[in-house]
């Protein structure tokens, strides 16, 4: 079993844009399930502005995809490719190589959301023009099951999975069994013959997207996440919610002639220098920046940080030992960052002054590699909404420019659809209203895809409105 997690900081699992902003991106949850967005300070109004929008835009989709080719060194990604295919997330050594041989086909069962099939389908077709793979959907004995279901349904299975994907069945109902029998060990395949994802009907369309992104490309591929990998939906940081250029590499490599289930870790690593030197020839041209390990005490700092368990005070307890570690370690990368940005999410509600300084330093960190634009984006917007709520639109404005690109870049319709509400907001403040209406109208109907239902898209819109202060609104 293999899952995508739900933790407590956004709604969502370990939610389309992972730790998604609250303020600012991350998907809602329903109107008994609490709260999302921004905590509610003394200095912030408790209600929200209310926007009149008596009817939403239709939803808008992402029409294609244009991945950024891998940017590191083929003995960088060579490192990677056995830390994500030999082990677990655990920890736990995998003895063989594992994927399907032959044609790999695909069956749709359960009750899938609008548009979950259709999101499906591009990302087949993504899979077979980018990693070159024989995948396809079936009609008869099919190796991948992909069964849509309610989140009330998973979290009957797994308690904190957003989603999940398991060998050796094909619906839910026949998980526990297979588990008994130890069916769904993914460290006793000597290759994979069939395999079930877990997909709930009852999100956002970008919560089911991402879902399927990550968990397809676990049931074909690696199993493991690493949080040294800036460029890659095979990382628990969730700040790629679509599969990269280095994860559609990971996958070609894996499914290459010269592999096959059932090498060994030796054997394969004998390989893959020439396979990487003929797949990613660029990546020869590179020179190695190999990061290094990720601790797991760091590791257990960030879960017990962002998951479920614990009150405020003992995650932000947690999120500082993170910190702690990041600075012991001497680490100048994307894990610094992320542990800056985590004790932000975490001290906001009661000490924006500190929230704002640990943003202002991931930021830095963020902006030096191209790998990590996305991350930037995120914490471009988390500043910008300090920046609103002080009243410094001009400083907002600065913040988001060039943040729609690298959203559509990212195919993150909630961060997107957050960023041009914050844009709209900044606007209003340096008096353009005109320009704020026509942005503010434009984000509705990627918010309806990065959100879902209507009475979420009102609820952010609502939310982000309500940082203007009180005394410039309308």
């Amino acid at each position: 079993m293999k899952a995508r997690h739900r933790f407590s900081l956004t709604p969502l699992r370990f939610a389309p844009l992972a730790f998604a902003l609250s303020a600012c991106i991350g998907p809602m949850t329903s109107p008994e399930g609490g709260v999302s967005g921004l905590p509610v300070s003394d200095e912030m109004p408790s209600r929200a502005a209310q926007v009149s929008l008596p009817v939403l835009p239709p939803m808008k989709v992402f029409a294609g995809s244009a991945p950024l080719a891998p940017t590191r060194a083929n003995a960088e990604i060579a490192q990677d490719f056995m830390d994500l295919s030999f082990r677990l997330e655990s920890g736990r050594s995998l003895p063989v190589l594992t994927r399907f041989e032959g044609p790999i086909r695909i069956a749709v069962t359960g009750a899938p959301a609008p548009g979950m099939t259709d999101d499906l389908r591009r990302l087949v077709t993504r899979l077979r023009t980018e990693a070159g793979l024989d995948l396809d959907f079936g009609t008869g004995a099919n190796q991948i099951t992909v069964q849509a279901v309610s989140s009330k349904k998973i979290r009957q299975y797994l308690p904190d999975a957003a989603c999940f994907v398991v060998p050796g069945i094909t619906s839910l109902e026949q998980y526990h069994a297979a588990r008994r029998r130890g069916d769904t060990d993914w460290a006793q395949l000597q290759q994979r013959d069939r395999i079930a994802i877990f997909v709930p009907n009852d999100v956002s369309p970008q919560e089911s997207r991402d879902c399927l992104h990550e968990e397809l490309a676990q049931a074909l591929g690696p199993l493991n996440d690493l949080y040294r990998l800036p460029d890659s939906t095979f990382n628990d940081d969730n700040m790629n919610t679509v599969l990269t250029g280095f994860d559609m590499l990971i996958l070609r490599a894996t499914y290459a002639p010269e592999l096959r289930s059932g090498m060994t870790r030796d054997q394969v690593a004998r390989r893959l220098p020439a396979l990487l030197a003929r797949l990613n020839p660029e990546g020869q041209r590179r020179a190695a920046r190999p990061l290094p390990p990720t601790p797991a005490a760091w590791i257990e700092a960030v879960q017990a940080a962002l998951g479920p368990k614990g009150n405020i005070a003992a995650r932000t307890a947690a999120a500082n030992r993170a910190l702690v570690i990041a600075r012991s370690e001497g680490w100048q990368d994307h894990r610094l960052a992320f542990s800056h940005f985590t004790v932000a999410r975490l001290v906001q509600s009661f000490d924006r002054d500190t929230a704002f300084a640990h943003l202002t330093r991931a930021l830095r960190i963020y902006r030096a590699r191209p790998e990590t634009a996305p991350h930037a984006a995120h914490v471009a917007a988390q500043l910008a909404a300090h920046a609103i709520h002080g009243g410094d639109g001009d400083m907002a404005l600065a913040l988001l420019d060039g943040q729609e690109g690298v959203a559509r870049r990212s195919e993150n319709a909630a961060l997107l659809a957050s960023v041009q509400m914050l844009r709209a907001e900044a606007l209003e403040l340096t008096g353009r209203p005109q320009d704020a209406g026509s942005v503010r109208l434009d984000s509705l109907g990627w918010a309806r895809y990065g959100f879902g239902p209507d009475w979420a898209v009102r609820a952010k819109l609502n939310e982000i409105s309500a940082l203007r202060p009180a005394s410039v609104r309308g």
